[in-house]
C-alpha cells in the first residue's frame, strides 16, 4: 500500500513502528491528505473553553489504518515540546478526532492547531480527570507509534 508524498506543508509526522512511508522511514501528511482520511466529529466541553465546541477531523484510527501502525502507545509531540503518551485502544475506544476545525473555524497554531486530539468527554464523564486530559495535546506535530 503506498502513501503518495504531500503535496502541501507537511502538518503531520508519523513515525516509529508503522509499515506505509511516504519520506524516509516516516509518512508525512499535509492538509488534503489528512482530509481524505475517514472524519469524525465530537462535541465536548473542554476546560480551556467556555462551552461545548464541536470538533472536525480525521479519526486517529483511521490515521493508525493509513499507515498501517503495529504498536500499542502513541507517542504525542506539540510543537511546543510537550508530548504526552496515548494508548492506541483509545483511538478506537473513544473515535478520537485529531481535529482539524473548531465550531466551523479551521485550527491553526494561534488556536491550538494545527491538530488537536479530541476525546469525547461529555459522552464518556469517567474519563475527565487529569489523565486523559493530559492526553488530548494541542498544537500536535508528530505522532511517534511504538
Amino acid at each position: 500500500m503506498a502513501l503518495e508524498q504531500p503535496s502541501g506543508t507537511p502538518l503531520l509526522k508519523v513515525s516509529g513502528d508503522i509499515g506505509v512511508t511516504n519520506v524516509g522511514d516516516q509518512a508525512w501528511f499535509d492538509r488534503d491528505m489528512l482530509e481524505a482520511l475517514p472524519q469524525g466529529t465530537i462535541t465536548t466541553h473542554l476546560p480551556w473553553f467556555d462551552g461545548a465546541s464541536v470538533y472536525q477531523g480525521p479519526l486517529l484510527e483511521g490515521l493508525l489504518d493509513a499507515v498501517q501502525a503495529h504498536g500499542t502507545e502513541l507517542r504525542v509531540s506539540a510543537l511546543n515540546d510537550f508530548v504526552a503518551s496515548v494508548p492506541v485502544q483509545d483511538a478506537s475506544t473513544f473515535n478520537l478526532v485529531l481535529a482539524m476545525w473548531r465550531d466551523g473555524e479551521r485550527l491553526e497554531v494561534r488556536n491550538q492547531g494545527p491538530l488537536f486530539v479530541i476525546y469525547p468527554f461529555d459522552q464518556h464523564p469517567e474519563i475527565y480527570n487529569a489523565v486523559y486530559l493530559t492526553r488530548s495535546v494541542w498544537q500536535v506535530e508528530s505522532i511517534d507509534v511504538h
